[in-house]
């Protein structure tokens, strides 16, 4: 039988991020001190958010609203990434992103924790943008979340495929 093992992971439910991000919109257009400053929310791509303002404050209070959305929804902020506002013409843009995946020097940074601080007898393999840990003993296991939640990478982490 194969060792216990589970994948470390940096990933994001679209379906609850448009979700945010439509609540946000709503709430853009509802609110008065938003009202008549042209402010608004919207896709830009597949990863890609922006943010339009008339004035730079509200602009910046645009993205606190759709960052209070996201908190409400269970997506860590720490998997989306806001700019700096940037005018255009009359307009201010903020472009934000979803950030997805693990990056190789991430992914090297933990797995070298891992090994550096995890139990004995207990491998970390990078697999693309994922993690593969694996060990003797489910308890082993347990333990590296524990470590991996009480570190912070700068990223969302979750975990998965416990087994």
């Amino acid at each position: 039988m194969a060792d216990p093992s589970f994948d470390v992971v940096s990933k994001v439910d679209r379906q609850e991020v448009d979700n945010a991000l439509n609540q946000a919109a709503k709430e853009l257009g509802t609110r008065f001190d938003f009202r008549g400053t042209g402010t608004g929310v919207s896709w830009a791509g597949e990863e890609a958010i922006a943010i339009e303002s008339e004035t730079e404050e509200r602009a910046l209070a645009a993205v606190e609203v759709f960052k209070e959305k996201l908190i409400k929804r269970n997506i860590s902020l720490k998997a989306f990434e806001a700019g700096e506002p940037a005018v255009s013409g009359k307009i201010y843009k903020i472009n934000g992103k979803i950030l997805q995946g693990i990056a190789s020097d991430k992914a090297k940074q933990i797995a070298k924790f891992i090994r550096d601080e995890g139990p004995k007898g207990v491998q970390a393999q990078i697999q693309g943008d994922q993690l593969r840990v694996s060990g003797k003993k489910k308890d082993q296991l347990q333990d590296v979340i524990a470590l991996l939640k009480g570190e912070d990478f700068e990223i969302a982490l979750q975990f998965t495929n416990y087994r």
